[in-house]
């Protein structure tokens, strides 16, 4: 009875050394990625050509600063920009592929969402955020958006962001035109309220009246100007109280980011015309598709998007 009771008794003190061995070597990981991390940033700091002052040029200047007033006006983000450090300039293109690496580690900060809908706003490391294959897809998205827009000669600041009340930092791509690309700022969009025109004309030839109608929806940068633009408009072309035809038209673009839109005329001619539309807009980490069936724009992952699926109807 001795024998067995001591028998259970290495088992369990065996039990408790393997536990904590596995916890010792789980945080061990996760000293090592951060560790690996900022090695990997300091590598990229030391590769940089020293900047000779911390002076920016007059649109990145005021980009960052119209973005310190959208972030304080829309405060319930959580979201603020509380120092700005110019690093240096990339000088080859093995730096510039260390900035890629930087930028896309699982350990770089990532935000997405719409400052207007707070609710709407995911932040921290992209580890944390994403995982497996999502993980790789938003990595390999942001490599992508890298690759196309920084060059070298183009220069690299640090910005230090209180998010959520805790410190992190991004590094942010520029040149003297402006802002190219930061994990933060590129992730976040600020949305207007859909606008909608009305017009109408006669044509003295045709002797029919026309008519249109367009609902357009923007995304704009997070310093305010416009990232993006989505659309649809219909036209209809009547005599009296019969419309004879329909026309229908649709757009969507966006700055670094995916854009789709669809429409279809559902009513031609009659009492009235009506045409149905699928739009979208998202940054680079999310996916917009199109589903034809039930004639439909849906998006997935975290990004920032704007997705509208509706019809317009329009009388004489």
């Amino acid at each position: 009875m001795k024998k067995l009771f001591l028998n259970k008794l290495h088992l369990v003190l065996a039990l408790v050394v393997f536990s904590l061995v596995s916890c010792e070597k789980e945080n061990d990981d996760i000293t090592l990625d951060q560790e690996q991390a900022t090695a990997t940033v300091e590598t990229l700091k030391a590769a940089l050509v020293a900047p000779t002052t911390q002076e920016l040029p007059k649109a990145v200047g005021d980009q960052l600063n119209d973005s310190k007033a959208n972030l304080a006006l829309y405060a319930n983000s959580g979201i603020e920009i509380t120092e700005v450090r110019v690093l240096g300039t990339i000088s080859s293109d093995a730096t510039l592929n260390l900035s890629k690496e930087v930028v896309s580690g699982s350990e770089s900060v990532i935000a997405s969402g719409d400052l207007t809908q707070p609710n709407s706003i995911t932040t921290g490391k992209l580890k944390n955020v994403y995982t497996g294959n999502e993980l790789v897809e938003v990595q390999r998205n942001i490599q992508e958006v890298v690759t196309n827009e920084v060059n070298v000669n183009d220069q690299v600041l640090e910005i230090t962001w209180n998010i959520q009340n805790q410190k992190v930092k991004t590094l942010c791509f520029y040149n003297n035109d402006g802002i190219i690309w930061d994990n933060v700022i590129g992730g976040l969009i600020i949305s207007t309220d859909v606008t909608i025109d009305d017009s109408e004309s006669f044509d003295t030839q045709s002797r029919l009246s026309s008519r249109w109608r367009s609902l357009t929806w923007t995304a704009n940068w997070l310093w305010g100007s416009k990232r993006g633009e989505m659309g649809a408009k219909i036209t209809i072309y009547y005599s009296g109280s019969t419309v004879s035809s329909t026309d229908r038209s649709d757009w969507a673009y966006i700055s670094l980011g995916k854009a789709k839109s669809e429409s279809k005329t559902t009513k031609n001619s009659g009492s009235y015309g009506k045409i149905q539309y699928a739009l979208g807009l998202c940054t680079p980490v999310g996916s917009l598709s199109f589903n034809s069936s039930n004639f439909t724009v849906s998006f997935s992952g975290l990004g920032s998007n704007v997705v509208a699926n509706g019809t317009i109807t329009l009388y004489p």
